[in-house]
C-alpha cells in the first residue's frame, strides 16, 4: 500500500477540481473537493460541518471563518473562508432553506445523516482517476495538497505546522512530501 500523496501537478489538480462540474455534475461532491483543497481540514471535520458553521443566520451572511474542534486532536482550529470556498457555498447552497444544524454534506442513503467517510473516499478516488492520479490519492491528499502548494508558494513550514495543528515539525515535513525535484529546484534557483 502506498502512502497518501499531495497532488503536485497543477494540470491534474485542475482536472480533479473540474470532474464534478464538467464530467459528472454533482455540486455536493464539487464542494467537498474545493473545501478539502482550500481549508486543510481532515475529511472527518469537513463531513461534520453544518450550515451554522459557515453561515451567520442572524446577520444573513457567510461567516469569515470556519471554527472547528478537530475530531482527531480535540484542538480548536479557525479557518479563513477564502474567495473560492465562499463562491462554491454561494453558488451551490441555500442556507435559508436549511436549519443551522443541517449537515452541508448530506447522505443520500442515510436520512438525516451526513456523508460517510467511505463515500467521501470514493468521491475523491473517482475524481482522481479522471485526473490520471494513481492509487496513492485519498481524502487526505486534499489536505496534503493544500500544504504542498502553500509551501511551494512561499508559506513557511512553521506556519503550515500551525495551520495543520501539528504537534511536531516532523509531521508537517512528512505532509509536504518533499521529493528530489523539489530539492533540485532550490539548487537551480539559488544565487550566492
Amino acid at each position: 500500500m502506498s502512502m497518501t500523496q499531495p497532488i503536485r501537478n497543477t494540470e491534474q489538480l485542475k482536472l480533479l477540481k473540474s470532474y464534478y462540474l464538467s464530467e459528472k455534475h454533482n455540486p455536493r461532491n464539487y464542494m467537498l473537493i474545493i473545501l478539502g483543497l482550500n481549508t486543510a481540514l481532515r475529511i472527518s471535520d469537513i463531513l461534520n460541518l453544518t450550515y451554522g458553521d459557515v453561515f451567520d443566520y442572524q446577520r444573513k451572511e457567510w461567516k469569515s471563518h470556519i471554527v472547528v474542534n478537530e475530531q482527531k486532536t480535540g484542538k480548536q482550529n479557525r479557518i479563513y473562508m477564502n474567495k473560492e470556498v465562499k463562491s462554491v457555498f454561494q453558488k451551490y447552497t441555500d442556507p435559508a432553506a436549511c436549519t443551522p444544524a443541517a449537515w452541508i454534506f448530506t447522505s443520500q442513503k442515510q436520512k438525516g445523516g451526513h456523508l460517510s467517510r467511505y463515500q467521501a473516499y470514493r468521491i475523491v478516488k473517482d475524481a482522481g482517476a479522471f485526473a490520471g492520479l494513481d492509487d496513492s490519492i485519498s481524502c487526505h491528499s486534499l489536505r496534503k495538497t493544500f500544504g504542498y502548494h502553500a509551501w511551494k508558494q512561499g508559506t513557511a513550514p512553521a506556519l503550515l505546522m500551525s495551520i495543520f495543528n501539528h504537534s511536531a515539525y516532523q509531521i508537517t515535513k512528512r505532509y509536504l512530501c518533499i521529493e528530489q525535484d523539489d530539492k533540485d529546484e532550490v539548487f537551480a534557483k539559488i544565487k550566492i
